[in-house]
């Protein structure tokens, strides 16, 4: 329900119906700002907030005259308000009211990132919590390497999105900037205290200096911000994929009773939610690239950006809005299977033990390089299938000038990798 009630509302930020309802407000904030100042009855601002309303239909109607926007809502908008809205606009240019009112809204929609990032963390940590001693192997380049727990996987990613949270906070801060200042941005037409009135009422900041739009930088930081936390989101999903493989199977997304995974063939669990991740990542990461583009703009402002914004603003934030309730649902309901991780643990023999015996050696006073190549010859003789690899370092002669039975019996102790764990989830999680 949760889920459901975060994407509604994001949707309801990007609504047309919200579009020109944040238009309006700043419209009547600014009306309001000038009655302040004595520049227009009072009277007329209190007309303007109590009849100032707009129809959809209608503003469209208009606009395929007026071939333009804001003039079309702000006729249509006049027609509620009669003779007042002579003061509607009153020194502003389009952007003026276009920008403020954008800022509203993606800082609207950035607190709703910030809060699925947040019950992201709250659920990644539970995991990792939970699976703090559950060892399995770690992999690089895909093959065995040593053991590790698979709560310290999910440490590693509570600890980048902790990084995203901070990043997308910032992002907000940034964002959160209006300006009224003018056609060229010199307050020729509109005083400063105005900008100052509507930002203020709206949470927004004055932009400190602008031409005719708050500066397209601001987007980027945005755009950038949500793509790197997609780019987070596609590292956990892929890695739910490699694990969820029928030739691992260490965890898999959870399959309801009813489910079916091929229209061909009956036995398959797909990570599809997972794979879906993925994709729609790619979606958000392409967002930024445009708004990166935007930034350099011809003189004090064209509107090659505006064409950009009405796709990457609404799609950007609804489509990461969506990922990250659909990354808490998988995370939450992810089946672990420990038997599995113990399984795969003990594939190679005991080959996951090799450094451990390169650094014994050398303590012993064997050079590295004489002790790498007495700890592969026998490795490379597991992979070939003649036998484990603590049987085969127990019976190598060589390696027996250096270390006793006993000793190289205690080099296969699992414990040796883990001792370190609790000082890693008191760095990430502070507990």
């Amino acid at each position: 329900m949760l889920e459901r009630y975060s994407r509604d509302r994001m949707k309801e930020i990007w609504s047309e119906e919200n579009k020109y309802r944040t238009w309006l407000k700043v419209e009547i904030l600014a009306a309001e700002a000038w009655a302040e100042l004595g520049v227009i009855p009072k009277e007329a601002a209190e007309e303007i907030r109590a009849k100032a309303d707009f129809d959809e239909k209608r503003i469209l109607e208009i606009e395929k005259e007026t071939r333009h926007d804001v003039i079309a809502f702000l006729t249509n908008v006049a027609e509620y308000v009669g003779p007042a809205a002579r003061y509607l606009h009153w020194g502003l240019t389009s952007s003026d009211m276009l920008d403020t009112a954008m800022a509203l809204r993606m800082k609207e929609a950035m607190d709703i990132i910030i809060e699925d990032v947040e019950e992201c963390l709250e659920t990644i940590k539970r995991r990792a919590l939970e699976h703090k001693n559950t060892v399995m192997i770690g992999r690089s380049h895909g093959i065995h390497a040593e053991p590790i727990t698979f709560g310290l996987k999910l440490a590693i990613w509570y600890d980048e999105m902790k990084r995203n949270l901070k990043r997308l906070k910032a992002a907000r801060e940034t964002i959160s900037t209006g300006k009224i200042s003018g056609a060229v941005g010199t307050f020729a037409h509109v005083d400063p205290r105005v900008e100052e009135y509507v930002c203020e009422k709206l949470g927004l900041k004055p932009a400190p200096v602008s031409n005719q739009i708050v500066q397209r930088d601001r987007y980027a930081e945005v755009f950038t911000a949500l793509a790197i936390l997609a780019g987070t989101v596609e590292k956990i999903a892929t890695e739910i994929r490699h694990l969820q493989r029928t030739e691992v199977l260490e965890a898999e997304e959870y399959f309801r009773k009813g489910q079916k995974g091929s229209s061909a063939m009956p036995h398959k669990r797909n990570p599809i939610l997972s794979e879906n991740l993925c994709g729609l990542a790619r979606m958000v990461r392409a967002y930024c690239v445009p708004a990166l583009e935007n930034m350099p703009l011809w003189h004090e402002r064209d509107i090659s950006h505006s064409s950009v914004e009405r796709f990457i603003c609404p799609d950007g934030f609804i489509t990461a809005d969506f990922m990250l309730a659909r990354l808490n649902g998988l995370l939450s309901k992810l089946v672990v299977y420990p038997e599995n991780m113990k399984k795969n643990l003990n594939l190679l023999k005991g080959l996951i033990f090799s450094q451990q015996v390169l650094l014994r050696l050398t303590q012993k006073g064997v050079s590295r390089e004489d002790a790498y190549r007495i700890v592969q010859r026998r490795a490379m003789e597991v992979w070939e299938g003649k036998g484990t690899f603590k049987e085969l370092l127990l019976e190598d002669k060589e390696l027996s000038k250096y270390l006793s039975r006993e000793e190289i019996e205690e080099i296969f102790d699992i414990n040796y990798h883990l001792k370190h764990v609790d000082t890693i989830f008191h760095r990430v999680f502070g507990e």
